[in-house]
């Protein structure tokens, strides 16, 4: 499976239908790679933000019916195509890979899902398009899975992005719960530590829960798809619990033991 925001993208699933296999291959090699921008190698910010830029270029020509001139892009013009897929959600993921590059502390909770809003949901809503069914409450479904699946996948990280000089807690709920940045730093899980993250942990698990319901609405693979990436979800919180929300020491990962009961529960 992939890392970073992207380790629950159903990249190539057997659960998925065979025809949407490739369309979905396509929407995650767009979406990893303008993330490695943000993220990887030694790049400084105008350099990375010029390489995002040059994305949004090839989109725009995508959205002329122009030639982008590159592989990737035919690809995506062509996915977008067949399966008239919005182009502005691949606008909306390029605009949240720019703010990783310029913005890393978040004021309140509303400020980090306005960032989800973006870095995630996207994923989702294309999703729902490939497989035909955008009904309004699909849709916000489908947000609160994604906005949830990527809010346990800051919480499981906090060390890593911490080495990025990136903290997603929200910063008034820091002050709220008497943390400072310095537990980050020293890897300290006292009592305020755990306060704040079981009530992260907590929220999320709500989001998880309100959108799990859209498997319901959905047939066959695709509702298996979605299924156990929520309980999948849901598995990564219960292991943080489980930890002592310590994720420095024990960050939770799923592994092969995991699936049967992800199955069984998906059920």
């Amino acid at each position: 499976m992939p890392v970073d925001h992207y380790e629950n993208f159903p990249v190539a699933s057997l659960l998925l239908p065979a025809a949407l296999r490739g369309p979905v291959e396509v929407i995650y090699r767009f979406a990893r790679s303008a993330d490695d921008f943000a993220d990887e190698g030694d790049d400084p910010p105008p350099v990375r933000l010029a390489q995002l830029g040059a994305y949004r270029e090839k989109l725009a020509l995508v959205a002329r019916g122009a030639d982008p001139g590159d592989a990737l892009f035919r690809d995506v013009a062509r996915v977008v195509a067949e399966h008239r897929l919005p182009l502005s959600l691949f606008d909306d993921l390029l605009d949240a890979f720019s703010q990783d590059v310029v913005k890393n502390r978040y004021a309140d909770y509303p400020e980090v899902l306005d960032y989800c809003r973006r870095s995630a949901n996207p994923v989702g809503r294309l999703l729902l398009h490939l497989f035909e069914r955008t009904s309004e409450t699909q849709l916000r479904q489908s947000d609160a899975i994604c906005t949830a699946l990527q809010l346990a996948n800051f919480w499981q990280d906090v060390g890593i992005d911490w080495a990025k000089d990136r903290v997603y807690l929200p910063q008034d709920e820091l002050r709220r719960f008497g943390v400072v940045e310095d537990h980050i730093a020293a890897r300290r899980c006292d009592d305020a530590w755990r306060a704040l993250m079981r009530h992260q942990c907590d929220r999320t698990r709500a989001l998880m829960l309100e959108g799990a319901p859209l498997s319901g609405s959905l047939e066959g693979r695709a509702r298996w798809e979605i299924a156990l990436t929520v309980q999948g979800g849901l598995r990564i919180l219960e292991k943080l619990a489980a930890a002592g929300y310590d994720m420095f020491r024990q960050r939770p990962k799923l592994k092969w033991f995991d699936w049967p009961l992800l199955a069984w529960r998906a059920l």
